[in-house]
């Protein structure tokens, strides 16, 4: 069974485990999230669920999303995602999901946006090897031979040159869930997760558990 929950990467520490051992972990604020829509297999083909997180001025929601908050009886909220979840207990539109969904010792996948590096070569961006340093080299950090010349006389598609670097999708899969704090609505998710504090983060059941 699939479940999930939308939250806030609040930044990181480090507790202690029942043997004294460190533990570095990351702060989550996990909901609560608000059901808007449910996907059904009959209707849409797959199971899941459409969560919303965090406030939103009034003034920074468009008509259309306005209209889509109203028609679930919520008002509206900043983050909106869908997480697969299938199963008897999986919530109706208007309920609300919590971490208590969650428990300690469970493994979960978190899915966020990594930081952005900016332009970076291709040493930073794909651990290339720099040029030889010594005997009259002047070529250092740059890129090297892209492909043959004569034949096929292009560059294919995929090799790996300078460029944006970050600011993408990541994924991380199999991390523990260290504490489940149902009173503030927290998790401590052991190890690091995708962004910068602030992040908007998934959480949700690990598929390789």
């Amino acid at each position: 069974m699939s479940k999930g929950l939308l939250g806030k990467k609040l930044g990181m520490t480090q507790v202690f485990d029942d043997k004294g051992r460190q533990v570095p972990v990351t702060v989550v604020a996990a909901g609560p999230c608000a059901v808007v829509q449910r996907r059904t297999p009959e209707r849409d083909g797959y199971a899941a669920v459409q969560l919303a997180f965090g406030d939103v001025k009034p003034s920074r929601v468009n008509k259309p999303e306005t209209g889509h908050f109203k028609k679930a009886g919520l008002a509206p909220r900043r983050l909106v995602r869908e997480i697969r979840w299938d199963g008897p207990d999986a919530p109706e539109v208007g309920q609300e999901v919590t971490v208590g969904i969650f428990a300690v010792g469970e493994l979960v996948d978190v899915i966020g946006r990594s930081k952005g590096k900016g332009f970076a070569g291709v040493i930073k961006r794909h651990h290339a090897r720099r040029g030889s340093m010594t005997h009259g080299s002047k070529y250092h950090r740059r890129v090297g031979s892209l492909n043959a010349g004569t034949s096929p006389s292009r560059v294919f598609k995929g090799r790996q040159m300078p460029g944006h670097m970050g600011s993408e999708r990541v994924t991380v899969q199999g991390l523990t869930l260290v504490r489940v704090d149902a009173e503030r609505n927290l998790l401590l998710v052991k190890g690091a997760v995708p962004g910068v504090r602030g992040a908007w983060l998934m959480i949700q059941a690990s598929t390789k558990a």
